[in-house]
């Protein structure tokens, strides 16, 4: 199960995979990443782009479907992976099943930073 730890707030989002989404500061250009737990802690399965620009190039093997660069990102499953806030962007969202939602909806809107994490 994953959760999201924010200061003394633990948020169990009771699955084992989910899609982090966010949109890029500069570029303005939304960015999806899909995550699960794994044994060996939160593995990232694959990632998506709508466009590049701003140190957010897609890799080479980097595919075009439906209008977005996917690749599956080559790093080893994380302990954690730490978000911060910004008012220059909006809010993280959690994707599950379909289903998107604003960070806030899980810890409180000025939580900062965030760490996704396998729930003990």
């Amino acid at each position: 199960m994953i959760c999201l730890v924010a200061g003394k707030v633990v948020a169990p989002l009771m699955v084992s995979a989910m899609t982090l989404a966010w949109t890029h500061s500069v570029e303005k250009i939304a960015w999806e990443e899909d995550w699960r737990v794994t044994p060996a802690g939160l593995e990232i399965v694959e990632a998506r782009v709508k466009g590049s620009g701003a140190g957010m190039e897609p890799p080479p093997e980097a595919r075009l479907v439906n209008g977005s660069y996917v690749w599956k990102p080559k790093v080893p499953p994380q302990a954690e992976v730490i978000m911060r806030r910004s008012e220059a962007t909006a809010d993280w969202r959690v994707c599950i099943a379909g289903q998107c939602r604003l960070m806030e909806a899980y810890v409180p809107a000025d939580a900062d930073p965030i760490v996704m994490r396998a729930c003990p």
